[in-house]
């Protein structure tokens, strides 16, 4: 795993950690001052929770996860034993706790040790329960689905075993090597392939051999398709990609990047995704059933439409949205290919005969596109990124370079959508449109594509 994403795992589990020790302080005062439990234990009331006691919990807020640091709790492999775990949690709850003691003692404030006593039983409870659960969550099929990251190793023929025994060592870090290239004997062209039939989320090179033509077109093929690259200590110029300096199990590496790296404000976008599909969904559940049961009723055939559709990297997905037009919509497709209105390999057409009445309403409104909610619930799509295509119109792309709107996660809605959306007929300014997107990122621009969705649906704008 690369040193940016260790430090990111540790940062979110130093500030759960922080606010479970504070919140076990607050606790244990509670329990103590409950009327009940002094009665039943015969034990005298205690002051209010003053703020003394406030400022008292704030300082364990920092202290508590670097005293775990100390203790190597955070450098522990991510499903390490629990016996491990529990010996270096217990250590620093002991410590925590015996260091709680010496502030009061060194500020001469009298506090009931009942108080300190739970605090540490309950702060080493709460914190391995966390962990308990999330050992649970990435042990199941869907975090092993969503965390798995698909790679394919390249380098000389020599150094392919010894990359694939370092990468076997760290299997719970989700690197799945779907293949191996040697530099000397394979071609850019088989590369660029593999890219596109088996949906590669990166690719890591050796170059210590020093075969540097054939490395520079390799991560060139990458670059231009949005692929991850991830060089070991070799460098080159590139024309899109963002060189920056990492570590690979402590080997230097340089990793080329046309994509956002990993940061909170992509942990922030992927709790803005979960939250805001699930609040749409529960809040627009009765609209969206009388919406599923009018289609139900006015045309013959399944409510919902399911098409495979390019995700991320280009690996397919069942998309879902409300049925639109007639049954029988993608057999007819071919009959209305010439009539097509936008260039390209994507079909958009003005009054399609294949719409149902009701679906003229559901697409100017972007009704039909609410049942995407569940694909972003999977992790399968995004609230804000480029709108996926169809398989089949992926693989006519004439040009590779618009691969790279593959390697970000697709969206409901996206710069194309809030810019008149069927009024662009180019398929190159879409591109355009979601590269310039890609390249600009923030969780700012997400949430102002997201505002300015809202008026585009409530009026349908550019719906054709």
């Amino acid at each position: 795993m690369l040193r940016r994403d260790r430090q990111m795992r540790m940062q979110l589990h130093q500030l759960m950690d922080a606010c479970l020790f504070a919140l076990s302080f607050w606790i244990a005062y509670e329990l103590r001052g409950s009327v009940s439990v002094q009665y039943h234990f015969g034990l005298a009331p205690i002051h209010s929770f003053g703020e003394f006691y406030l400022w008292l919990s704030v300082v364990l807020i920092p202290a508590a996860p670097l005293i775990l640091e100390a203790q190597g709790f955070y450098a522990r492999p991510l499903l390490c034993s629990r016996r491990t775990t529990l010996w270096q949690l217990f250590k620093a709850c002991v410590i925590t706790t015996l260091g709680l003691v010496l502030v009061l003692f060194f500020f001469k404030r009298d506090i009931a040790r009942w108080i300190v006593i739970w605090f540490g039983g309950i702060s080493f409870v709460l914190v391995f329960v966390k962990e308990e659960l999330l050992r649970i969550y990435f042990k199941g099929k869907l975090a092993l689905k969503k965390n798995r990251r698909r790679f394919l190793l390249v380098g000389a023929s020599e150094e392919l075993a010894g990359m694939r025994e370092e990468l076997q060592k760290h299997t719970q870090d989700g690197i799945e090597v779907l293949a191996e290239f040697a530099l000397n004997e394979t071609s850019v062209e088989r590369l660029i392939e593999v890219l596109h039939d088996q949906s590669v989320n990166g690719v890591i090179i050796s170059a210590r051999h020093s075969y540097f033509e054939q490395v520079e077109a390799a991560v060139r093929a990458c670059e231009l398709e949005g692929v991850e690259v991830w060089l070991m200590a070799e460098f080159f110029n590139t024309q899109i990609s963002r060189a920056t300096f990492d570590d690979f199990y402590g080997k230097p590496v340089m990793v080329f990047r046309t994509t956002p790296e990993s940061s909170w404000q992509g942990l922030l976008k992927q709790a803005i995704d979960l939250f805001g599909a699930f609040s749409l969904l529960l809040i627009f559940a009765l609209p969206l059933a009388i919406v599923a049961l009018a289609i139900r009723l006015t045309s013959p055939g399944p409510i919902f439409f399911r098409q495979q559709r390019a995700g991320l990297n280009g690996r397919p997905f069942t998309m879902y949205k409300f049925r639109t037009m007639d049954s029988d919509a993608e057999q007819r497709k071919q009959e209305l290919a010439a009539l097509n209105e936008m260039s390209g390999p994507v079909f958009k057409m003005t009054a399609d005969p294949r719409v149902t009445p009701i679906g003229k309403w559901l697409r100017r409104y972007s009704v039909d596109e609410f049942p995407q909610l569940l694909n972003v619930l999977l992790g399968e799509m995004s609230l804000v990124g480029p709108r996926p295509l169809p398989v089949d119109e992926v693989k006519r792309f004439d040009d590779l370079a618009h691969r790279r709107r593959l390697s970000v996660k697709p969206g409901l809605t996206c710069l194309w959508q809030i810019s008149g959306r069927n009024n662009v007929t180019d398929f190159k300014d879409w591109v355009r449109l979601d590269l310039q997107y890609i390249d600009n990122w923030s969780i700012w621009l997400d949430l102002k594509i997201l505002w300015r969705t809202i008026p585009v649906v409530l009026f349908g704008v550019g719906a054709k």
